[in-house]
């Protein structure tokens, strides 16, 4: 757990760092430090040390990015971009997280949520996308879903699902 009271807040004891950027200042959303905190504790053992950046934009940026990379007009949750090396190169970059703040305030609303929770998940969802877990297959998204709410739990979250 990333000791608040470190001076270099964006990283964890085992080298894993989380940059923080917000394009949108908006109600609700959780402080850079608490978005860092919940992606750190995700982030397995076995990636000690993970680069990872969590961007929070806004319904136009969103929509734009995915309309480019998946070929779907609109406004989504979340997107992730893994880091895709070249063969024999190793890095430590996992990708990219993008989490749309008007979305994830409007669906905590819709589905009844605590918006805190929300954020979490999405959090959390969009992480394990930069792990390889997927929900293109049923079995996939059962696998998924587990994973994300053993995650939540030990974040103190109830399961969303």
């Amino acid at each position: 757990m990333n000791d608040p009271g470190t001076n270099d807040p964006d990283t964890n004891s085992a080298g894993s760092s989380v940059d923080v950027q917000f394009a949108v200042s908006a109600e609700g959303v959780p402080s850079e430090a608490i978005l860092r905190e919940w992606a750190l504790q995700v982030l397995p053992a076995d990636r000690k040390d993970a680069e990872v950046t969590i961007r929070v934009v806004d319904e136009a940026e969103i929509t734009a990015l995915n309309r480019e990379y998946r070929g779907k007009d609109g406004a989504t949750n979340v997107l992730s971009f893994p880091y895709e090396t070249m063969p024999a190169i190793e890095t430590a970059l996992l990708g990219d997280v993008v989490i749309c703040a008007p979305v994830v305030a409007m669906e905590s609303v819709a589905q009844q949520k605590p918006l805190e929770a929300h954020w979490a998940h999405m959090v959390v969802h969009g992480l394990l996308h930069l792990l390889g877990y997927d929900h293109q297959k049923d079995s996939e998204a059962r696998d998924m879903e587990d994973h994300e709410a053993q995650l939540l739990a030990r974040l103190g979250y109830a399961n969303p699902y």
